[in-house]
């Protein structure tokens, strides 16, 4: 097989209390550039587990995805979600709802989704082309999320992202954490309603080294890497 993969694992540390939760994740990327994350999201505090599929092309642009949801040991929900050059859909069923469906025309193919793993979040550095410090980019085409909840919880849903504005890119900087010591791509996602979450990742494959959102008052760093991660 000519995939190469890698795997790793995030702790979430909330201030003064340590270690609440825990983030597994598995990805595999194909010769053409599509790439497959696999992400097992655990929140201590909130009794939430979340397993997320996400897949997005060459461009990072998203293509499917499912994401299941259990809150306090009973099952939530879990939707199926997938992306084309003019649409945006979802088939879901929750404890609450039941059964639904949801389809969304789009000017242009969706240019993220927001499934909440923190893997995912940091592929948000694959907006910025040139990486010039200081430098912002606006969101380029549509967006959307599986929640709109800080931590996910809810749905999940296919819900038209209106909260978040831009990114800005700070520069490299080096950061150690438990998995080792990376040269790392430091960058913001600035919002309207929250604090910005301060984000860095490796250059290439956007692996999350830490994560810190002061909003939640928590940070979330690397703790184990293995693989051909890059």
């Amino acid at each position: 097989m000519k995939h190469r993969s890698y795997s790793g694992k995030v702790l979430y540390l909330t201030d003064g209390k340590g270690e609440m939760g825990r983030e597994i994740f598995y990805v595999t990327i194909q010769p053409d550039g599509t790439r497959t994350m696999r992400a097992t999201c655990e929140m201590d505090d909130d009794r939430l587990l979340r397993d997320v599929v996400m897949t997005v092309n060459k461009d990072w642009q998203p293509t499917d995805s499912f994401v299941r949801l259990t809150i306090e040991e009973k099952f939530y929900g879990s939707s199926w979600f997938r992306f084309t050059d003019t649409t945006a859909e979802c088939q879901g069923y929750t404890a609450i709802e039941g059964r639904f469906n949801q389809m969304f025309e789009t000017p242009s193919r969706t240019s993220s989704f927001g499934t909440h793993p923190v893997h995912g979040d940091a592929w948000g550095l694959n907006t910025f082309k040139q990486r010039t410090p200081g430098e912002i980019a606006q969101r380029e085409g549509p967006s959307f999320s599986s929640s709109h909840l800080p931590n996910g919880g809810s749905g999940p849903y296919l819900m038209p992202t209106t909260t978040y504005i831009k990114r800005q890119y700070i520069g490299l900087e080096d950061i150690t954490v438990a998995a080792g010591t990376f040269k790392a791509a430091h960058f913001q996602m600035l919002f309207d309603q929250f604090s910005p979450i301060d984000i860095w990742a490796t250059p290439e494959d956007c692996i999350p080294v830490r994560l810190r959102w002061d909003h939640l008052k928590q940070t979330y760093d690397l703790v184990e890497l293995s693989g051909d991660a890059r």
